[in-house]
């Protein structure tokens, strides 16, 4: 069954819920772009990050984001890429997220993405298509709200801050050194942290460090080499900090393991 990969094809069907499925190579960004459904963005392989004016989340594998509709967002491709969209009038359940949100997706929301891909669009309410897109939103309204989201800030001056400690986690520059790049007082930067991103600079750039390890540890990368890459001596201490913000072992995330499967 060949399906439409245009999302404007999918924002005015009667259906639902439909899935979208597309392929995407490493690199690859979508423009600023908003729809009229909500939309949940599936990462079947590969890793991608989405961005809006105030947040940036990582997805990796088997892991999902829900976007409101109307809310603006562009999407970047952390390597090659197979994304599994699905798109859903919002009004179909009252219990839907009502915010951009990070969603664990456990083995039956899996394979009922996967699934649904092989009934016809204009599956009927009674159909087996429609007795899986019950289901899906009984799995949505459900799922384990995950940690993957960055809060990004206004200021122009911490937002040049936060966008380079993005494209370079690694960076080491005290508060005290950024301060003298982007011509800000340490004490205004610390304030703004507190104000617009819900935390203070260090905890903010481990958040950072630790979306960046998740993207090397899903690629294959050894957990000594990530932790070392994202300012960590040892990976016993990675592994403990890890472990206490996101709830699971960074072992579990490798190419080779999934924890949410």
């Amino acid at each position: 069954m060949v399906r439409s990969t245009r999302p404007e094809d999918y924002q005015d069907l009667s259906c639902p819920i439909a899935v979208m499925a597309k392929s995407f190579s490493a690199g690859f960004e979508t423009p600023l772009h908003h729809h009229a459904r909500d939309q949940l963005i599936y990462a079947q392989s590969g890793v991608m990050r989405v961005h809006s004016a105030r947040e940036t989340w990582i997805v990796p594998p088997k892991r999902a984001v829900y976007i409101v509709a109307g809310s603006v967002h562009k999407v970047t491709m952390r390597g090659n890429v197979e994304m599994r969209t699905l798109y859903i009038d919002k009004n179909c359940s009252p219990d839907l997220p009502k915010s951009i949100t990070a969603l664990e997706v456990n083995t039956l929301l899996r394979a009922l993405i996967l699934n649904l891909l092989n009934e016809p669009l204009d599956y009927g309410k009674d159909s087996r298509g429609g007795d899986m897109v019950r289901l899906i939103i009984s799995e949505i309204t459900r799922a384990k709200k995950l940690a993957l989201g960055i809060s990004m800030p206004e200021d122009i001056r911490l937002r040049a801050l936060c966008d380079a400690l993005l494209l370079q986690p690694e960076r080491r520059e005290t508060l005290d050194e950024w301060s003298l790049i982007v011509g800000a007082s340490v004490r205004t930067l610390s304030r703004l942290f507190t104000s617009q991103t819900g935390m203070g600079f260090s905890s903010w750039r481990q958040r950072v460090r630790f979306h960046n390890a998740m993207e090397a540890l899903a690629n294959g990368e050894p957990i000594g080499k990530v932790a070392r890459k994202n300012g960590y001596s040892s990976p016993s201490a990675f592994t403990h900090s890890f472990r206490k913000l996101f709830g699971v072992t960074p072992s579990s995330l490798g190419s080779r393991s999934n924890p949410f499967i």
